[in-house]
């Protein structure tokens, strides 16, 4: 699935290219081709970025989906998105911050200070970590407007990032965000094991040894690396972290040592999917990554909510 997605990646897109011309751009790469150097420097860029994101936005999905045992959480149900959104446009409009590079740090601060806001005002338990996260959303989200519609270039700054693309992003973005996304990914693997018996109620995890105040801390640090930094470098893309553990349970079962293993591959092939048909669906112009993404997984979701073979959590 992620071969097929990346090869319709480099292949559709705004501008027609022959399938010829994919492979040479990578064994006989022409500077004066103007189809290699739209593979090789917009295309190519585009398809690692919706790689790392989207491993980013699935495995922070399936955290909170396994930690808070809520099959529609996301990063967005502890506020972190709101969080992230909320720093950058303070960067925008106060900072004068104005390149995708310099939201990392903000985006990455806003979501650690949402999660720690979250867990000060609903505790340990899933269902008030939930309805806190909620309030913090709608609450941060207000502000952000508020900011927004009284600062005019600030509202033009941040319409183009909020939408969720891949568009325009380089290399330098990437090597950004790596690091992040790649201590984020060791961290939730290796707590894969501790979810499974957390899964079976804290008094049964704490009774077979697992220590449930730092494997919960561990998820929310993944967590803000994970959805932080991917937020930063693509915007708040919705859908993928709430459906590829969905789908990847489908066909593993529950066992998140298996789920997180599935959803490295599902959630990236997903994203690079609805980023390639968002690039040929209205050509020569592009509809963001963003709403292509709820397009194409708002009807999935919605099957595999209605579906009797959806796995609990």
């Amino acid at each position: 699935m992620i071969t097929v997605s990346a090869i319709s990646s480099l292949l559709w897109g705004s501008a027609g290219v022959e399938p010829g011309a994919v492979a040479s751009a990578f064994t006989d790469f022409d500077a004066s081709n103007n189809d290699h150097l739209i593979i090789r420097h917009s295309r190519l860029p585009r398809l690692i970025l919706g790689l790392i994101v989207g491993v980013a936005l699935g495995l922070s999905g399936a955290l909170m989906q396994s930690l808070t045992r809520n099959p529609l959480a996301d990063p967005g149900i502890l506020g972190i998105n709101a969080g992230a959104s909320a720093a950058v446009v303070i960067a925008i409009a106060y900072f004068g911050v104005t390149d995708v590079g310099g939201y990392l740090w903000y985006a990455l601060f806003g979501a650690a200070a949402a999660t720690v806001l979250v867990y000060l005002l609903g505790g340990t338990s899933p269902a008030r970590m939930a309805l806190a996260g909620a309030a913090l959303s709608m609450a941060v989200g207000a502000a952000t407007s508020m900011v927004l519609v009284s600062n005019e270039h600030a509202f033009n700054q941040f319409r183009y990032w909020t939408v969720g693309t891949l568009q325009g992003r380089g290399m330098e973005i990437i090597v950004a965000v790596s690091p992040f996304i790649a201590v984020g990914t060791l961290i939730a693997l290796l707590l894969a094991r501790a979810l499974n018996a957390m899964a079976l109620g804290e008094e049964s995890a704490k009774g077979l040894g697992v220590n449930v105040a730092v494997i919960r801390a561990g998820c929310f640090g993944a967590v803000v690396l994970l959805a932080g930094a991917a937020t930063a470098a693509a915007g708040p893309i919705g859908f993928i972290g709430l459906a590829a553990p969905h789908i990847v349970r489908l066909i593993v079962g529950p066992d998140n040592r298996l789920v997180l293993l599935g959803v490295l591959f599902t959630a990236p092939a997903l994203l690079i999917m609805a980023d390639a048909v968002a690039k040929a669906a209205a050509a020569p112009a592009e509809l963001q990554t963003g709403i292509a993404a709820a397009v194409l997984g708002g009807p999935v979701f919605i099957a595999l909510v209605r579906s009797r073979k959806v796995v609990a959590l």
